[in-house]
């Protein structure tokens, strides 16, 4: 998984990244905290990170630290 929403997501729900996602692989539902991107469909194309106001949005690999759990709390948002 190229890209990763993380913890400055949740409640805060922008859908700015949404919009800017050539892929559209970018959902959430109403119960949901946070946006999530699909491991399967993003390209690495980096533009939902530059559209996100709060930061949430990184590589995978720069992930550090207990922000790393994200990858698989995206993935898991698909695979439920």
């Amino acid at each position: 998984m190229p890209y990763v929403i993380t913890e400055p997501c949740i409640d805060v729900k922008d859908a700015s990244c949404v919009d800017v996602c050539p892929v559209d692989c970018i959902h959430t539902t109403d119960d949901a905290p946070q946006y999530y991107i699909d491991p399967d469909q993003c390209i690495d194309c980096a533009a939902c990170e530059l559209a996100c106001p709060v930061s949430a949005i990184a590589h995978d690999a720069s992930l550090e630290g207990d922000m790393r759990h994200y990858i698989q709390i995206n993935a898991n948002f698909y695979r439920s």
